[in-house]
């Protein structure tokens, strides 16, 4: 069993990671992943890979999900990466190639996450606390949204909310009617806030999160806000590396509940990883 001053240690250590990197994320070049190891007292979820598929090494990953047999996706745009784009599209699972439908003006706005409620789609920006609303069958905006989080990152639903992180430990629930908070959230590990919450993914009752910097998905139970699970996909980073150097950090996860399938990628990975595990 891990003692406390381990747990010090290696929060601390991760907390120090995100103050270093804060407002660096997607302007700066990456630095390195950290090399973070799950605690011992959080139960590590075993995963198999199933298949591969190609995806857009241009793409910045930042959100992803399935509705309805299709693979969206939303990506970013680091100053220093000309080659990305802030925008929202359909990723094909054959080809691998990006289908754009809509994109933000990236000289004004960073896009971030998105979801998929009652016919709309939402997106997240960076850092001007905006995020937009769009038809789901035409992507003609709809509108726009506020919120008070210095920053937007991840965004999913568990059908009711927009909930979305900003990089805190902290996942907020937004009403989808008037965008107020109706409740705020802290993830915590071992009796510890977990920082750097990014990406989300609603599955069968929890919230799964990568972490950002790291190459973890976290599982969340959303009624006590505590981790109950981990994945550790570093040998997945790994593998993509060696076929796209450029790359940076794990982000992205999508879960298609009519097939009951899941996928995972990064920002810029060669390809899409679907994964099997018990959820």
């Amino acid at each position: 069993m891990i003692d406390r001053k381990q747990l010090i240690y290696f929060y601390k250590t991760l907390i120090l990671l995100v103050l270093f990197s804060c407002g660096t994320e997607r302007n700066d070049p990456a630095p390195p992943l950290a090399k973070v190891t799950p605690p011992s007292t959080t139960p590590l979820i075993h995963y198999t890979v199933v298949a591969r598929h190609p995806h857009d090494t241009t793409s910045f990953t930042e959100g992803l999900l399935f509705h309805n047999n299709t693979l969206y996706e939303s990506t970013g745009a680091p100053n220093y990466l000309p080659q990305t784009r802030s925008a929202i599209g359909i990723a094909d699972l054959k080809t691998g190639k990006f289908e754009k439908k809509t994109e933000l003006d990236k000289k004004i706005y960073f896009g971030e996450g998105l979801l998929i409620l009652n016919n709309k789609v939402y997106q997240l920006t960076y850092q001007n606390q905006t995020g937009f609303i769009y038809d789901l069958k035409t992507f003609n905006r709809l509108g726009q949204f506020g919120y008070q989080n210095k920053e937007g990152w991840g965004m999913t639903t568990e059908g009711k909310h927009l909930i979305f992180s900003d990089g805190t430990c902290n996942l907020t629930y937004l009403d989808p009617t008037d965008f107020r908070v109706v409740r705020t959230l802290p993830v915590i590990e071992n009796g510890y806030e977990l920082p750097a919450i990014n990406e989300l993914e609603y599955i069968k009752g929890y919230i799964y999160a990568n972490v950002w910097m790291t190459n973890r998905i976290v599982k969340i139970d959303p009624n006590t806000g505590q981790v109950v699970g981990s994945l550790d996909l570093s040998a997945l980073q790994e593998e993509s590396k060696t076929r796209h150097r450029d790359l940076n950090e794990l982000n992205g996860i999508a879960y298609d509940s009519i097939k009951d399938r899941i996928l995972i990628t990064g920002k810029m990975w060669p390809d899409l990883y679907e994964i099997s595990f018990p959820h």
